[in-house]
């Protein structure tokens, strides 16, 4: 049977499905058959160029495929699949999470009684945050997880506008009292929201992202946050991550977490199950379910 070369760990499970159908997990690429790969594995047209001649599929472990170079990928006849549907509800949990964080400004008071600053036990201003009740929450990207983001809004009583691939940001914006991000990134998307849009923004919005890092202009975010055009941001990913711009660790009105929104057991493991089952179907001859090129 094939060859399975693994980028880097992924849950037992998906690795046992591959041992289960006869495949070997090898080392190293060369001579692989397939080869799962994550997000931080930038597969670009020198790597595709150098690819072994019998690489046939690349599963990303992911559900955007940013990382991948497409066009190259095709001209090599290497099919490439990701994993889309299984961590729709833990990124969506996470958005909603950090529209609660920022809104109510959660971290900023845990971390207000860790460094002892708490010396007031009640004052009517004191951390005073945005109910969500009756709020107008703005999906930017209704796909799967922006239209659970949506449905998950309603139980707390606020309004879900949207803003699809149709529609004028620019009309959205001035909209929302929450931003919630969740599009891919591509050419027409890296710097969507930028300087011009976020001054369209009400200076009580909250900005929230989920998606990925350079759908924002961070440095026009991180101005924007400094004067207070906007009420604050809430944020998954990042620009040049895991590097960081310093001045994002010194804002008392960002909330930030390294990139885990799809972070949680059950998503992990599906992920895996589906990378898994992207290279058997591939390598057996047949169509793999979600192959994006």
């Amino acid at each position: 049977m094939g060859k399975v070369f693994l980028a880097r760990p992924i849950p037992e499970v998906g690795i046992e499905i591959l041992k289960n159908k006869g495949f070997e997990i090898v080392d190293s690429i060369t001579e692989a058959d397939a080869m799962l790969s994550g997000l931080p594995d930038k597969l670009d047209k020198a790597f595709f160029d150098t690819a072994p001649a019998t690489l046939k599929i690349i599963a990303n472990y992911a559900v955007g495929y940013n990382n991948i170079d497409l066009d190259a990928a095709k001209a090599h006849n290497i099919l490439i699949t990701n994993t889309p549907d299984v961590l729709t509800e833990a990124v969506a949990e996470h958005a909603i999470a950090l529209v609660l964080s920022i809104a109510r400004r959660i971290p900023e008071a845990d971390q207000h009684i860790r460094t002892g600053e708490w010396k007031e036990s009640w004052a009517w201003d004191f951390m005073l945050g945005m109910e969500l009740k009756g709020k107008t929450l703005g999906i930017l990207g209704p796909g799967r997880i922006g239209s659970r983001v949506a449905e998950m809004a309603g139980a707390f009583g606020m309004k879900a506008i949207t803003c699809g691939p149709n529609d004028d940001p620019d009309v959205f914006l001035p909209q929302c009292d929450i931003v919630s991000i969740h599009v891919p990134l591509l050419d027409s998307t890296r710097h969507m929201i930028n300087a011009d849009r976020l001054a369209k923004m009400k200076p009580t919005a909250y900005l929230v992202n989920t998606s990925r890092g350079p759908v924002i202009d961070e440095a026009a975010l991180i101005e924007a946050l400094k004067a207070k055009t906007i009420a604050g941001a809430a944020l998954d990913v990042f620009e040049t991550e895991p590097l960081m711009s310093s001045e994002l660790f010194f804002l008392d009105n960002v909330v930030m977490t390294p990139h885990i929104a799809s972070a949680t057991l059950e998503a992990r493991t599906n992920m895996a199950i589906v990378a898994a089952t992207n290279i058997i179907e591939a390598l057996e001859g047949r169509t793999p379910p979600n192959l994006v090129k």
